[in-house]
């Protein structure tokens, strides 16, 4: 990440030389963008926070785990529509969940919706992409999911056709 930083510290260096009115300018626009979702992403952030603290690794584990395959996946893509996270937390969480016993068809489920469904995130996404957009995202994100959960579970043996 400190790589980013530094990159984006050069390039903006470079505007600078070539034209210091443009580069405060957009520097304005991005102040004035940043203060106008912020609001938005605080809210999103505490009802994450929240979410997380309500469903440990350990909860996760009971309840997917102890469940048929099949039951284990549906339960697994509703937490995970509800639970989202970003990526640097959702995968070591599967790996917590693999060491666990948790099935490969119940982790797909939960991981990719973690990151492809948004019940959280919806107020946001409806506000920038507008409701039927947001609806129609979310509801193909979720069975896409549950696909991609079936064809690991074929893939890895855990269903057989």
């Amino acid at each position: 990440m400190i790589y980013l930083y530094i990159l984006t510290g050069a390039l903006f260096i470079i505007s600078l030389v070539f034209d210091k009115e443009k580069s405060f300018k957009a520097l304005k626009v991005a102040w004035k963008k940043l203060k106008k979702i912020s609001p938005s992403f605080i809210k999103m952030l505490i009802l994450v926070s929240i979410t997380l603290y309500m469903f440990p690794d350990k909860t996760i584990a009971k309840y997917l785990g102890g469940n048929g395959l099949f039951t284990g996946t549906i339960l697994a893509s509703v937490l995970g529509s509800v639970t989202i996270m970003p990526g640097f937390i959702a995968f070591p969480l599967s790996g917590i969940l693999l060491e666990k016993g948790i099935s490969y068809m119940v982790i797909s489920s939960f991981s990719s919706t973690l990151m492809m469904v948004g019940i959280l995130t919806f107020p946001i996404e409806k506000e920038y992409f507008g409701a039927k957009l947001a609806v129609v995202r979310n509801i193909s994100s979720y069975f896409i999911s549950l696909i991609i959960a079936l064809a690991i579970g074929l893939f890895y043996g855990e269903v057989i056709l």
